[in-house]
Protein backbone atom coordinates (compact mmCIF):
# COMPACT_ATOMS: atom_id res chain seq x y z
CA UNK A 1 0.00 0.00 0.00
CA UNK A 2 2.81 2.43 0.87
CA UNK A 3 4.51 1.62 -2.42
CA UNK A 4 1.33 2.40 -4.36
CA UNK A 5 0.87 5.73 -2.60
CA UNK A 6 4.52 6.63 -3.15
CA UNK A 7 4.22 5.71 -6.82
CA UNK A 8 1.10 7.87 -7.26
CA UNK A 9 2.78 10.84 -5.59
CA UNK A 10 5.89 10.54 -7.77
CA UNK A 11 3.98 10.11 -11.04
CA UNK A 12 1.74 13.07 -10.14
CA UNK A 13 4.79 15.25 -9.47
CA UNK A 14 6.22 14.20 -12.82
CA UNK A 15 2.95 15.17 -14.53
CA UNK A 16 2.81 18.53 -12.75
CA UNK A 17 6.40 19.40 -13.64
CA UNK A 18 5.95 18.25 -17.23
CA UNK A 19 2.93 20.52 -17.62
CA UNK A 20 5.03 23.47 -16.40
CA UNK A 21 7.88 22.62 -18.76
CA UNK A 22 5.50 22.42 -21.71
CA UNK A 23 3.96 25.79 -20.82
CA UNK A 24 7.40 27.45 -20.72
CA UNK A 25 8.35 25.85 -24.04
CA UNK A 26 5.10 27.01 -25.64
CA UNK A 27 5.77 30.59 -24.55
CA UNK A 28 9.28 30.48 -26.03
CA UNK A 29 8.21 28.80 -29.27
CA UNK A 30 10.36 25.77 -28.55
CA UNK A 31 9.82 22.06 -29.13
CA UNK A 32 6.76 20.87 -27.18
CA UNK A 33 5.97 17.81 -25.12
CA UNK A 34 3.80 15.46 -27.21
CA UNK A 35 0.23 15.18 -25.94
CA UNK A 36 0.49 11.38 -25.93
CA UNK A 37 3.07 11.75 -23.15
CA UNK A 38 0.57 13.64 -21.00
CA UNK A 39 -2.09 11.00 -21.61
CA UNK A 40 0.33 8.18 -20.84
CA UNK A 41 1.31 9.76 -17.54
CA UNK A 42 -2.35 10.37 -16.76
CA UNK A 43 -3.35 6.79 -17.46
CA UNK A 44 -0.43 5.52 -15.37
CA UNK A 45 -1.76 7.42 -12.35
CA UNK A 46 -0.48 10.96 -12.76
CA UNK A 47 -3.78 12.55 -13.70
CA UNK A 48 -4.07 14.54 -10.48
CA UNK A 49 -0.65 16.14 -11.01
CA UNK A 50 -1.45 16.91 -14.63
CA UNK A 51 -4.78 18.46 -13.70
CA UNK A 52 -3.16 20.55 -10.98
CA UNK A 53 -0.53 21.64 -13.51
CA UNK A 54 -3.26 22.62 -15.97
CA UNK A 55 -4.83 24.87 -13.35
CA UNK A 56 -1.58 26.27 -11.94
CA UNK A 57 0.05 27.10 -15.29
CA UNK A 58 -3.21 27.77 -17.19
CA UNK A 59 -2.06 25.31 -19.80
CA UNK A 60 -4.18 23.09 -22.04
CA UNK A 61 -7.29 24.64 -20.49
CA UNK A 62 -8.85 25.43 -23.89
CA UNK A 63 -8.54 21.82 -25.04
CA UNK A 64 -11.81 19.99 -24.35
CA UNK A 65 -9.92 16.70 -24.51
CA UNK A 66 -7.92 17.79 -21.48
CA UNK A 67 -10.58 19.70 -19.51
CA UNK A 68 -13.02 16.80 -19.78
CA UNK A 69 -10.68 13.89 -20.38
CA UNK A 70 -8.23 14.40 -17.54
CA UNK A 71 -10.90 14.43 -14.79
CA UNK A 72 -12.31 11.29 -16.41
CA UNK A 73 -8.86 9.67 -16.29
CA UNK A 74 -8.55 10.65 -12.61
CA UNK A 75 -11.94 9.06 -11.88
CA UNK A 76 -10.94 5.85 -13.66
CA UNK A 77 -7.60 5.80 -11.80
CA UNK A 78 -9.28 6.26 -8.42
CA UNK A 79 -11.78 3.52 -9.23
CA UNK A 80 -9.10 1.07 -10.44
CA UNK A 81 -6.68 1.71 -7.59
CA UNK A 82 -9.50 1.59 -5.06
CA UNK A 83 -10.67 -1.71 -6.49
CA UNK A 84 -7.13 -3.09 -6.47
CA UNK A 85 -6.64 -2.11 -2.83
CA UNK A 86 -9.99 -3.66 -1.93
CA UNK A 87 -9.20 -6.93 -3.72
CA UNK A 88 -5.61 -7.13 -2.46
CA UNK A 89 -6.57 -6.73 1.21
Amino acid sequence: MKILIGYLIIISIVGFVLMGIDKKRSQKGQWRVPEIRFWTIGILGGGIGLYMGMKKYRHKTKHKTFTIGMPLVIFINVFCYGYAVYVLK
